[in-house]
């Protein structure tokens, strides 16, 4: 996902990718035409992570992909 909300201004422009095996979200920053170093997020969910979407009020939703599968809000 491609975050381009207000909620987390100092994300705006990086990608985030959820991880099943890894059960994290990654943050890929960009800057221009150039892809940062990765940053894991969230690993202490401890949760496979389905997908990762941005809301219309700005903030990052997950998807786990656990038994009893939830939707995750992230907020400050």
């Amino acid at each position: 996902m491609f975050y381009t909300g207000s909620q987390f201004p100092e994300w705006q422009g990086s990608v985030f990718v959820g991880a099943l095996a890894g059960t994290s979200l990654w943050r890929f920053p960009v800057v221009g035409n150039t892809v940062g170093a990765p940053e894991q997020l969230f690993a202490v969910l401890g949760e496979r992570i389905r997908d990762v979407r941005q809301g219309p009020d700005g903030f990052i939703y997950l998807l786990t992909d656990s038994a009893n599968g939830r939707i995750v809000r992230i907020e400050r």
